[in-house]
């Protein structure tokens, strides 16, 4: 049977056994400078199960490459390391907490006799739940789905929290947790263009990351709530809700946060037309990155998405809003020869705006062979593609414009 997991990851990835080796390696040499030497033969033995615990640099490679921690991937921790509670003792404990839930409302329920001790086991479950979350939202993005599951998970982690005693260390991590989901429930919203709901989770989220005193989400949310401002066309807004991602300390301590708020600053000074300040900007997240150390352990939901590809997809962004067609279509060319297999999304809205950048140059039959090859499956790349069409028929009416719409409609 060997490891399954890791041979479903391999095919919805896409992935041959020849290029997984070659991904990780890829991965290795981004963490280490030196490109990684995993074979043949150590793939297959991942896949046959011999080696039941990579070691940890294989390991932080495979989530790199597959946007999946090494538990969702089939590999088992040693005895002793990193515990996970079954999943079959997880389901008893939802379900007796649904019930004490519901009964709690109308009856006190006598205190039990040895009250539950919540760990950082309980928190690492919910974090191997949060990275299908992640892994789903890469590939379809923008679903209703993920922002259901998302927000339900958020529930789960604070109920826990109410259930039983805990330390100070798991609270926090518990309540970040809940904050990491509500965020990814806001950028799922986001994604599929429900704006109203995506502000209404913000709140929220926002709340939960004070609870947990944690740095990293909480330059997640407001980073996330400039990203919104910026799809409502509000750049003054957006550049307020980043500046307070920005000023963030976690920036100071982690050239890579500091580099995706500088990128996303970029984006945002596109739309308002400050193309001074979308150089300044882009030079500022491509030094970061230089000098952000690519072993240190950061959150799976950055690592899973942001690096030099992303960064060449925002320029796009900036560029496209600039008005800057040319040097948006040489940054969408740029990321899309390096994103990583399993960003699906990315690589269908990165395509999308090197369509638009083709459009805006003139170049309408270009545009409409690169817009045809873009999986129409995201609510976002649908309305990319929309705007794309009322644009070409502008730009170029006629035979071109006629064929385009035909297989627009049949999408």
């Amino acid at each position: 049977m060997g490891n399954q997991a890791l041979q479903m990851a391999l095919h919805d990835a896409g992935l041959t056994q020849e290029k997984l080796a070659e991904a990780v390696n890829k991965a290795i040499e981004r963490m280490t400078g030196r490109p990684g030497r995993i074979g043949d033969r150590v793939v297959r033995r991942w896949l046959s199960g011999q080696t039941r615990w990579p070691h940890e640099l294989q390991r932080r490679a495979l989530t790199m490459a597959l946007g999946r921690e090494p538990v969702e991937l089939g590999f088992i921790p040693p005895s002793g390391r990193s515990p996970i509670a079954p999943h079959e003792d997880n389901v008893n404990r939802r379900q007796a907490l649904a019930t004490g839930v519901a009964l709690g409302a109308a009856v006190a329920a006598p205190a039990p006799a040895t009250p539950y001790r919540v760990g950082m086991s309980d928190v690492r479950a919910l974090q191997s739940r949060f990275a299908k979350l992640v892994a789903a939202d890469h590939k379809k993005g923008g679903n209703q789905q993920t922002e259901a599951a998302a927000l339900a998970l958020a529930d789960e982690a604070v109920a826990l929290r109410q259930r039983g005693s805990c330390s100070q260390r798991v609270r926090r991590a518990l309540y970040a947790m809940a904050a990491a989901c509500v965020s990814s429930a806001m950028w799922a919203a986001t994604d599929g263009r429900r704006f109203d709901a995506a502000l209404g989770h913000h709140e929220r989220a926002a709340s939960l990351a004070q609870e947990s005193g944690d740095q990293a989400i909480l330059f997640r949310i407001w980073s996330h709530k400039g990203s919104l401002y910026r799809h409502l066309g509000r750049p003054a807004d957006a550049l307020d809700a980043n500046d307070v991602a920005r000023r963030l300390s976690i920036t100071h301590r982690d050239p890579l946060f500091a580099s995706l708020g500088h990128a996303r600053h970029a984006a945002i000074l596109g739309l308002a037309r400050d193309k001074a300040g979308v150089d300044r900007a882009l030079d500022c997240a491509r030094d970061a990155m230089l000098r952000a150390d690519p072993g240190e352990r950061r959150p799976l939901w950055l690592t899973a998405f942001y690096d030099e590809a992303e960064v060449h997809s925002l320029a796009a962004t900036a560029y496209l809003a600039a008005g800057r067609g040319a040097e948006a279509e040489a940054q969408a060319h740029a990321s899309l020869t390096l994103f990583r297999l399993h960003l699906v999304r990315s690589r269908a809205i990165t395509t999308a705006r090197l369509a638009r950048a083709q459009l805006g140059q003139g170049e309408a039959e270009r545009a409409v062979v690169t817009a045809a090859s873009i999986d129409v499956e995201h609510p976002r790349v649908r309305s990319m593609l929309d705007s794309f069409t009322r644009d070409l028929h502008r730009i170029a009416p006629g035979p071109v414009y006629d064929s385009w719409e035909q297989q627009w409609r049949a999408a």
